[in-house]
């Protein structure tokens, strides 16, 4: 099996998987789900609260260290495998264009397609129309990590109501159209910011695409200029300069020269070659390795000293997530002080006013009281009250003192469901009164 259609299985299944991920709840919780409306965070499974968002940067520790470590060691596998510009742009140029429509010839990504005739432009209309009804729904699989699908199909039953999420569907639609349809692999060579980063993060371990100069010979000169037709080329040098790596290549390089940043490490130029090297009974000149195994011979270990470093950071990292994550809060409390400071009545008592933002995190309807700590101060504000699980409620609180406390009093606030004790949380707030 080659490489192409091992590229090929793992689009269907990324896609697949990014289509019904959506869908796969377990206790209620989502694989992957951010939600706004709801302040509520899903991971693997586990739900988190806007309370518990102080876990995120571990979350994106692990995800960003993971791209440095997985660039190091194998390349930019995750542009050529895995990233959705690659898979639009094969469905779109390979599938849509070259197999269904037979606009173009996949052997050859550098022919552009001549629209010579009414049958061609009639192809490439049906091409677009196609392409957008995808975009459609790509876009709509995306709104679905944000909005849950319950609730997204829910909306869409009064669409007037939720123009603003439509729009959305929409923008995003139109850009991903254009964007593979006029942009193309111009997006992974000067506007993807990952590009960059790869000429930091690789080193001779480093496993991509290489062309083993040792076997086909040298193809340029210093100022890269072809030199195969002046050459006289001897036994070991195996390149026939068929040019098929180079017609293959979806952001038309040609490998020869050695490594380059639009290089995506998709490896179609290395199953090129080994069509051609096929027939001569070799193997292919291009292959997937690092420059001291192709060039040098040498062969080590992945777990080199830096890679052993970055799976150790990748470890703590999410460790730390699910250490913290499991000291969940049973119910979400965040409390804010008006602009006003302090109120002085005429019966000398004093007054702080402040705002209180509760959720019930729980899988059952509950009804919340407050409790202060400190007998010298009262809730003058405040009623119990019943709120159904996984709804956010604001509520005013105000607390009043007999006494003339000191500038800055700390109070401990607890809050409580009725039904079971259990189910608290206290937290600190600050009471300010008048300098005496």
């Amino acid at each position: 099996m080659n490489y192409t259609t091992k590229r090929y299985i793992f689009f269907v299944l990324i896609s697949l998987l990014t289509l019904i991920a959506p869908f796969i709840v377990i206790n209620g919780n989502h694989m992957l789900l951010l939600s706004f409306e709801k302040l509520q965070f899903h991971f693997l499974w586990f739900s988190f609260d806007v309370g518990n968002f102080y876990l995120m940067p571990f979350l994106l520790m692990f995800v960003f260290i993971g791209i440095f470590a997985m660039t190091t060691m194998f390349g930019r596998v995750w542009c050529g495998w895995a990233c959705p510009q690659t898979i639009f742009r094969v469905l779109y140029r390979d599938f849509i264009e070259g197999t269904l429509l037979d606009l173009r010839t996949i052997k050859n990504k550098q022919k552009e397609v001549k629209y010579n005739s009414f049958v061609k432009v009639l192809k490439q209309g049906i091409g677009y129309t196609l392409w957008g009804v995808i975009t459609v729904i790509v876009a709509i699989n995306f709104i679905w990590y944000f909005v849950p699908p319950e609730d997204f199909f829910a909306y869409m039953t009064k669409p007037e109501e939720h123009l603003f999420m439509i729009g959305f569907i929409g923008v995003f639609a139109g850009i991903l159209f254009l964007e593979i349809v006029f942009v193309k692999e111009n997006f992974c060579a000067y506007v993807c910011p990952y590009v960059r980063v790869q000429s930091v993060l690789y080193d001779s371990d480093t496993k991509h695409v290489i062309y083993d100069e040792s076997r086909g010979g040298k193809i340029y000169q210093g100022d890269n200029k072809l030199i195969s037709n002046i050459k006289q080329w001897t036994a070991n040098e195996e390149c026939t300069t068929c040019e098929a790596c180079v017609k293959v290549c979806p952001t038309g390089i040609d490998i020869r020269k050695g490594l380059q940043l639009e290089c995506i490490n998709c490896l179609e130029c290395a199953d090129a070659c080994s069509v051609v090297m096929g027939k001569k009974d070799k193997k292919s000149l291009i292959s997937w390795g690092s420059i001291n195994f192709v060039t040098h011979k040498i062969k080590k270990s992945i777990f080199t000293r830096k890679n052993v470093l970055y799976m150790i950071a990748l470890v703590t990292s999410l460790f730390l997530a699910f250490y913290f994550g499991m000291d969940k809060d049973p119910v979400m409390l965040n409390i804010n002080k008006t602009t006003q400071l302090y109120k002085v009545r005429e019966n000398g008592k004093i007054e702080n006013d402040y705002v209180l933002t509760i959720k019930n995190s729980q899988r059952k309807d509950y009804t919340y009281v407050l409790k202060l700590e400190d007998e010298n101060f009262q809730i003058k504000r405040f009623r119990s009250f019943k709120l159904k699980s996984g709804k956010l409620v604001k509520k005013v609180l105000v607390i009043s003192s007999d006494i003339q406390p000191k500038d800055l009093t700390k109070l401990k606030l607890t809050i409580f469901a009725k039904e079971d004790k259990t189910i608290s949380l206290t937290k600190e707030l600050v009471f300010i009164s008048p300098k005496k």
